[in-house]
């Protein structure tokens, strides 16, 4: 069985532009913010707020402050949001090899025992740096290093609390490549030669 591949990724890394490139390479689906679109048609969330909770929070946000008694008797937004990406995220695998890009892909579907070719993207700050001006321009108010310490801290956050794992340990991927060393084409050469071998 062809395994689907997940790719998680520092907040700059490049890991989307890699999970697409990969995805038209193999000729298989990617989704990143389709997800985001499916979840806002079954659960009736804004795309805004589902691209705002569905992967970052940090110790300000309040969902993650909710004490375990409410929590019995109430379910956050973050959490519904959290399980129609679940539901999503399933059933794209379901149908078959296809890139799904963050939002705990890899750890939802190790537990289901779907066969996964996990990968971790992460680069030094000087090219991380490199990427977000080049896509997003200049910051006001804000340091490019200083976003992308939070962005990567909220990701961190997320993932830890909806799996109890650490976000970026080398220990929950297969492969953890750094795109500034290897670029994204040499990233994806390597995830597609390691695909292929997966067969």
């Amino acid at each position: 069985m062809y395994p689907v591949i997940t790719i998680s990724r520092e907040f700059g890394s490049g890991g989307h532009s890699i999970g697409e490139k990969v995805a038209a390479k193999l000729q298989i689906p990617f989704y990143d913010g389709e997800i985001v679109t499916r979840v806002a048609t079954e659960s009736g969330y804004a795309k805004e707020l589902i691209e705002d909770q569905g992967e970052y929070s940090s110790s300000a946000n309040k969902w993650f402050d909710i004490s375990a008694a409410s929590a019995m008797y109430f379910q956050s937004p973050q959490d519904e949001i959290f399980i129609a990406q679940k539901k999503v995220i399933l059933e794209y695998a379901a149908q078959g090899p296809c890139v799904i890009v963050g939002r705990c892909a890899d750890y939802i579907l190790r537990k289901a025992d779907v066969k996964c070719l996990n990968v971790f993207i992460h680069s030094d700050m000087k090219h991380r740096r490199e990427r977000v001006l080049a896509r997003y321009g200049e910051i006001k108010d804000v340091g490019i290093e200083k976003r992308l310490a939070k962005k990567d801290k909220q990701r961190h956050t997320y993932y830890k609390y909806y799996t109890d794992q650490t976000w970026g340990n080398f220990r929950n991927y297969d492969m953890s490549l750094d795109s500034g060393t290897l670029g994204e084409d040499g990233c994806v050469h390597l995830i597609c030669t390691t695909y292929e071998m997966m067969k």
